[in-house]
């Protein structure tokens, strides 16, 4: 079952917390989730470049869109100018009071999503496929990851054959719930066709917030 489980939506409200926090009913509930998808897209696909690893997005009187990045300048730019036009720029094209934070990332080479854009780079540039996760999984356990693991499919080096092929280092307990690891799926897209990149970082077991949820179950029971 952990290999087959996103272990993200698996760990949700254990180890993880959930990327929106809202709510909504009925027809509202599919406008505001099919909006959240577009408010996404459209940040990933205008930052290509800024190392953005998730983005949180959070609805009261306004929409509070958070986004983790590892090169917060880029996102920012000169004395605030980018972030203020993108801010303007969600106004302009989803309707409504929006606000937009930064987070930084401190260390990048352990966060998964950095790890597959940086693989899928240098597939594109036509980097052979296992040196660039070699050395992505190096770098990854010095910065002090427990453990990684990559998946690479599609035409490998251009081969006419697709096929798949995994490299792991540490170890990945993705039963464990309270294991605290992150998956991060990114498509490097080639002459010879588009290759999937799968990457799984662990980086330790998380016990505070396990308890907290025990203990606040084990009180709405009593309660009720």
């Amino acid at each position: 079952m952990g290999q087959k489980v996103n272990p993200n939506g698996f760990r949700i409200g254990i180890t993880h917390s959930w990327p929106s926090t809202w709510f909504a009913k009925g027809k509202k509930f599919r406008e505001l989730f099919l909006q959240d998808v577009l408010i996404r897209r459209y940040i990933n696909s205008r930052m290509k470049d800024a190392g953005i690893c998730q983005i949180d997005i959070d609805r009261n009187k306004k929409v509070t869109v958070v986004i983790h990045t590892s090169k917060p300048g880029v996102i920012i730019g000169k004395q605030g100018a980018a972030i203020e036009e993108l801010r303007k720029d969600l106004e302009r094209r989803f309707t409504g009071s929006f606000e937009v934070n930064i987070q930084e990332i401190r260390s990048p080479d352990t966060e998964p999503m950095v790890i597959a854009e940086t693989i899928v780079g240098q597939i594109e540039r036509r980097m052979p496929y296992r040196r660039a996760a070699k050395m992505a999984m190096e770098k990854a356990m010095q910065a002090g990851a427990l453990g990684i693991k990559i998946g690479v499919s599609g035409r490998l080096n251009g081969a006419e054959i697709a096929r798949s092929d995994s490299f792991k280092n540490g170890n990945v307990p993705l039963q464990t719930l309270r294991a605290n690891i992150v998956l991060a799926t990114k498509h490097a897209v080639t002459s010879y066709g588009t290759i999937g990149v799968q990457v799984w970082v662990y980086k330790g077991m998380v016990f505070k917030k396990v308890q907290q949820m025990q203990s606040s179950a084990l009180s709405s029971k009593s309660e009720s």
